[in-house]
């Protein structure tokens, strides 16, 4: 394809880059090593284009590239080294010169790499894919596990003994069943279960959703939330264990209820009356145990979603790595169970827009409570939403971690953090504006932030954006 200096232009004016579009400035030269691991990652991602010459931050400005001067010469050495075929074109544009490279979209249940590494990109930099993101594509073109029968050859009246229809049909906001028929044919119509000649299957989807009883279901009893009290700080004294037997869906407002009733209290004083609240405000725990449920990894066997309450902080688990990096959970989204997530939507358990994290980063800052902790391992995701504690009392690490994700979610509604606006987040007065241009020290100092460059180098005027825009 011949690109054209219009097509550029239409590229640099998107308000970000995408999935299938990455911009490198690249004025003199591009390290090869990186052209073949953004090739990889590109390809893995769904193909799309790689632009030189280009800068990365809006108002992206064409600044010319003397990279790869012969792209023949440079598509044979890709094909060489990466065994797929990408294509290298240098575009005229009246700012400068602009090489493109057009990368295919890898083939469906196959994953490239560079030597070993999975590739992906995360926000300016590359890094190899999650196992269970990798397990994810191999398993292309296999039935879903989810969508797979629980159980079959049901009768109606076992569908409704079975799966709690009436709570569904409420949820959905549907009209009454005229009959017994017309609710097992809405079933079949959502996708919830299958009619095969005059008997039934019922998804895993169904049982998972509105099931009056998972523990009925051999392969979903480890599935189900487990909520773990604790007396203290530590695991050392369990108070109570408590593992959930109804569907997400019909047993969520009840899981939250139990979750809330088991919270310690916290002491607070408003207008000199001393008041008893929860540790941490209900809609934030929400938004968290809803997003556990969407985002787990269901095919991971032996674990489950775990909420676990502690004296000071609640820790929500899930199973799966994350599939977008931590770093970015506030700006970006990416569901790892789409249909899970579009009913759970339908329900209004949560709003499927990527906003439930940026609802806990701001409930933390309007409750004065220290900013959540978002951390993974091999075989789980886990939050930490901490009980309120004073900003003096935070250390260093907190207070980098606040001031991150002040800078993160004042990006995303089109502002940006300031000084003033990260004392009003820690709820300071202006005798105290030392603490606060630490911690901004200390998140520049880790790469979190840095200064907006439109506004220049002026500290009193500073502003900071988030690193990777």
């Amino acid at each position: 394809m011949a690109f054209t200096s219009e097509q550029i232009d239409a590229w640099r004016g998107l308000t970000e880059e995408t999935e299938t579009l990455e911009f490198k400035e690249a004025k003199e030269q591009y390290d090869l090593e990186n052209l073949y691991g953004y090739c990889v990652a590109i390809a893995n991602e769904g193909g799309g284009h790689l632009v030189l010459g280009v800068k990365n931050a809006p108002p992206r400005n064409v600044v010319g590239t003397a990279a790869f001067q012969n792209p023949s010469k440079t598509a044979q050495r890709i094909l060489d080294t990466l065994h797929f075929r990408v294509d290298v074109e240098a575009v005229q544009h009246p700012q400068g010169r602009v090489v493109v490279f057009t990368i295919p979209c890898r083939p469906k249940g196959t994953a490239y790499h560079r030597d070993g590494r999975y590739l992906m990109r995360c926000g300016e930099s590359l890094q190899p894919m999650s196992e269970d993101r990798l397990r994810a594509i191999f398993d292309e073109g296999k039935p879903n596990w989810i969508e797979q029968p629980a159980v079959s050859d049901l009768t109606q009246d076992d569908v409704f003994d079975l799966l709690n229809v009436d709570g569904y049909r409420r949820l959905m906001k549907y009209p009454t069943f005229q009959d017994q028929f017309s609710a097992i044919s809405r079933l079949v119509d959502d996708g919830l279960i299958d009619r095969t000649g005059d008997k039934y299957a019922l998804r895993r989807m169904g049982a998972l959703l509105i099931a009056h009883d998972m523990t009925n279901f051999s392969d979903l009893q480890r599935k189900l939330p487990r909520v773990i009290v604790y007396a203290g700080k530590s695991k050392f004294d369990t108070k109570l264990t408590q593992v959930g037997t109804k569907g997400y869906a019909v047993g969520f407002r009840g899981l939250i209820s139990f979750v809330m009733s088991q919270m310690p209290q916290n002491e607070v004083i408003e207008d000199a009356i001393r008041k008893e609240t929860k540790l941490v405000p209900e809609m934030a725990i929400r938004e968290l145990v809803a997003n556990a449920i969407i985002h787990q990894d269901l095919t991971q066997t032996g674990a489950s979603i775990t909420i676990e309450i502690y004296s000071n902080r609640i820790d929500i688990a899930n199973p799966g790595q994350p599939i977008v990096q931590p770093e970015r959970f506030i700006d970006s989204y990416k569901s790892r169970n789409e249909r899970l997530a579009d009913f759970m939507r339908r329900m209004g358990i949560c709003e499927e827009k990527g906003s439930g994290i940026d609802k806990v980063v701001g409930i933390a800052e309007v409750y004065q409570l220290p900013a959540p902790s978002f951390t993974f391992d091999d075989v789980r995701t886990e939050v930490t939403i901490f009980g309120p504690r004073k900003v003096e009392d935070m250390d260093r690490a907190d207070r980098v971690r606040a001031c991150y994700q002040h800078c993160c979610l004042k990006y995303v509604m089109d502002e940006r953090m300031t000084n003033q606006s990260l004392r009003k987040r820690f709820h300071l007065p202006e005798s105290k504006i030392a603490i606060v241009s630490q911690a901004i020290a200390a998140t520049v100092e880790d790469r979190k932030v840095k200064l907006d460059e439109k506004v220049g180098s002026s500290r009193r005027f500073a502003r900071y954006v988030p690193f990777w825009a």
